[in-house]
């Protein structure tokens, strides 16, 4: 784990709500010159707490109306038999989040479509075919609550 000081935090907070800002709007925020703001950023991308910069679209305004979060259970659960499906999944641009997990099933996957229809064909042709997919529980998103991908950096 990689030490961070308030400084640090708030640069990391002022990132995740607009990486549009420029270092000199980034250091008039928390009271520090343009060079030391450059300098700390530079050193979390080094360091990988920084690991990518990104453009969040409105999935909606594109047409993608339908979230739908998919649990998978493969029929083994063998290193092999991951490896296989989450090869498999990387090649699914609809499939957003994919996780393995512990419990009573393997995956929880986040997927968008544009509707019902065509998230059935990609239920049908796409993800129910991945080798080794035992079975599949889909439940749709009737109202989104919250959606954030700010992850906190408070020190406590």
């Amino acid at each position: 784990m990689i030490i961070l000081d308030a400084i640090d935090r708030k640069l990391l907070a002022l990132l995740q709500e607009n990486a549009h800002l420029t270092i000199q709007e980034m250091g008039q925020r928390i009271n520090l010159s343009k060079t030391p703001v450059h300098e700390r950023i530079k050193r979390l991308e080094r360091e990988g707490v920084i690991d990518r910069y990104v453009t969040i679209l409105d999935k909606k305004k594109l047409g993608n109306l339908l979230v739908v979060y998919c649990q998978v259970t493969l029929d083994r659960q063998t290193r092999d038999a991951f490896a296989d499906f989450d090869a498999a999944i990387h090649e699914l641009p609809e499939v957003l989040e994919c996780n393995r997990v512990s419990g009573t099933f393997d995956y929880l996957l986040k997927i968008v479509s544009r509707d019902m229809e065509t998230y059935n064909r990609f239920y049908q042709e796409r993800l129910s075919v991945i080798a080794g997919t035992l079975h599949i529980s889909s439940f749709f998103v009737m109202a989104e609550v919250k959606n954030s991908t700010i992850v906190p950096v408070s020190g406590e």
